[in-house]
C-alpha cells in the first residue's frame, strides 16, 4: 500500500458543491429550529407578548432569517427556460386580468 499523498484521495471532490443545490447542513438547521418553534410555541407566545414592541419587531426579523428562505435564492436556481417560462405564464395573467376588467 503506498503512503497517502495530498490530493491524492479519489473519494474527495475537488470540484466542490455543484451550484444550486442546497447546503444539507443548513437545511438540516433549519428545519431543527423549526422543530423547536413548533415544541415551545406556547412558552415563546408568553415571551413575545411580554417584549417591548420594537423588540417584538427584532424577533420576528431574527427568527423570520432563520426559518423562512431568502426570496432571491429560489429564483437563482431557476434556469433560463424556466425563468422564460415564468415570465410568460406573468405576462398571460396579467392579460387576462386585464381583459376580464
Amino acid at each position: 500500500m503506498k503512503p497517502f499523498q495530498s490530493g491524492d484521495d479519489p473519494r474527495r471532490n475537488t470540484k466542490g458543491r455543484p451550484k444550486g443545490s442546497p447546503n444539507k447542513s443548513t437545511d438540516e438547521i433549519r428545519s431543527m429550529f423549526r422543530d423547536f418553534l413548533s415544541a415551545n410555541m406556547d412558552k415563546l407566545q408568553q415571551d413575545f407578548d411580554s417584549l417591548e414592541p420594537k423588540d417584538r419587531l427584532q424577533f420576528i426579523d431574527r427568527v423570520a432569517r432563520l426559518v423562512l428562505p431568502p426570496p432571491l435564492h429560489e429564483l437563482q436556481m431557476l434556469t433560463d427556460e424556466q425563468l422564460d417560462q415564468l415570465i410568460y405564464k406573468l405576462k398571460n395573467e396579467q392579460n387576462d386580468k386585464s381583459k376580464n376588467d
